[in-house]
This record gives structure tokens, sequence and C-alpha cells, in this order.
């Protein structure tokens, strides 16, 4: 059976994203095909990439560098939560995306956002980093507007209609972190892909 983190990508203060997440992982609780995990980034307190070689060496010199990685390397498949900041994900998802790598490689994502535009800039954005990465995205995705599913902006109540498309997302997640698996099991130091 996969294993799968729904990863809470905002750290602000009062964030939205909290909401969302156990909202996302309580829904795929109910799942038997996969075993998921709530994954806060906030938990681990990484800095600013104070890496000194590039995280595609995977030398990593700092014990949160390399407690992030164990991490990481945990799981097969990731639901990211995001918000969408000036038309990008948050700074905090992005920093914790950068600080290690190989952990990524040949395994699957799909995507919840929520902003005022249903947060659809910031998966566009997190396609392109996971792109880079060597993870695959699911088409599936779900977008959640600040208007019409949080009340005065901060009250998550999710319309009914969410639901189905979260179910949508984790079916195509669970058969693309399974395909994937193969994948990583052909080719574990992934030098397949490296250039």
């Amino acid at each position: 059976m996969v294993k799968i983190a729904v990863v809470l990508g905002s750290t602000r203060p009062g964030r939205n994203g909290e909401a969302v997440a156990r909202w996302v992982y309580d829904l795929a609780g109910k799942r038997s095909d996969a075993e998921f995990e709530l994954l806060d980034i906030a938990d681990f307190d990484l800095p600013m990439l104070d890496e000194p070689v590039p995280p595609s060496m995977g030398q990593y010199s700092h014990e949160h560098t390399r407690r992030w990685a164990a991490k990481v390397a945990e799981f097969d498949g990731y639901v990211f939560v995001t918000p969408e900041y000036n038309h990008s994900t948050s700074a905090a998802l992005k920093n914790a995306l950068d600080h290690v790598y190989a952990e990524w490689n040949n395994k699957a994502a799909g995507f919840v956002s929520y902003g005022s535009a249903g947060g659809i800039r910031a998966v566009e954005q997190l396609r392109l980093m996971m792109a880079e990465l060597q993870v695959a995205t699911v088409r599936a995705q779900v977008a959640l507007s600040l208007f019409t599913d949080f009340e005065n902006y901060s009250s998550f109540h999710p319309a009914a209609d969410h639901e189905p498309a979260v179910t949508a997302l984790l079916d195509q997640l669970v058969c693309w972190s399974q395909a994937m698996k193969s994948v990583r099991e052909r080719d574990p130091l992934g030098t397949i892909y490296r250039s």
C-alpha cells in the first residue's frame, strides 16, 4: 500500500490551510487503498535554504535538512495544500520543496488550493516546480474560493461539490503513486532521468 502525505503548505499565523488540510486528511482517511499522513511544514522550522551544496547533490550538512529529507522520503505521493499569495504558492512551501531533491524524485502529487481565485495560479507554479523535481502531477485538483468556501474569509465551510473533487484527486493520486513506485524500483538511484 502506498503512503501519501497531505502537506500543509502554509506557516502563516492564523492560516486557512490548517482547516483545509485537515478536511482533506479526514476525507482521505475514509479510504482503504493508501495510508495517509498529515505533514505540516511548520513543524520542521526550516530556515531559508542554507545548504552550501545544491540539494540535487544529496550532501545535506544541516540536521534540519536531514530531518526534512528523511520525512519526505517516507512517502510515495503528496497532496499539496497551498494558499495563493501574489499569483504563486507560499514562500514557506517553495522553500520546503527547494531544501531537498532526490527524496521527491519519481513520485506523484496532487493539489488542493485556496485563494481569491481558487489558488489555481499557485498550482500552476507548483506544477512547474514538480516537473523539475521529477514528480508526476495528476490532472484532478481542488480549487477553493475565499469568497464561497470560507465565512468571513477565515472560517472554512467547503461547498458540497468539493468532496467528489477530492475523491477524484485521490483516485488519480493513489493510482499514479503506485505507478511511480514501480519506476523507483526500476531506477532506485534516479540515474535514468539525470543528465
